[in-house]
């Protein structure tokens, strides 16, 4: 049974950096694609970051140049570094697992990122 379980999150300010983990059981986080999701409240789930096996990476525009995704093999742990905090990042963070980049088949329960100004 494949398993993902965030952390990392918590109250921050403007401008701060945050680093969330998922670690991922039962299966090899190298074999396929983990991704990065994000909702706030009242809003639909939103793509933030993936990586692909071969480590090539996609960010959503709103993330671009302040967060970055990347993995430990080792660790089977996926990580989205994020600098430049700002209150718009403020959501609920999901990490996913899947085949490739796009399509996922497996999703953590979520950590949740609050940035005041």
């Amino acid at each position: 049974q494949v398993q993902l379980v965030e952390s990392g999150g918590g109250l921050m300010q403007a401008g701060d950096s945050l680093r969330l983990s998922c670690v991922v059981s039962g299966h090899t986080v190298g074999s396929g694609a983990m991704g990065w999701f994000r909702q706030a409240p009242g809003k639909e789930r939103e793509f933030v970051a993936a990586i692909s096996w071969a480590g090539i990476t996609n960010y959503a525009d709103s993330v671009k140049g302040r967060f970055t995704i990347s993995r430990d093999n080792a660790k089977n742990t996926a990580y989205l570094q994020m600098n430049k905090l700002k209150p718009e990042d403020t959501a609920a963070y999901y990490c996913a697992q899947g085949p490739r980049i796009g399509s996922y088949e497996f999703w953590g329960q979520g950590t949740q990122v609050t940035v005041s100004s």
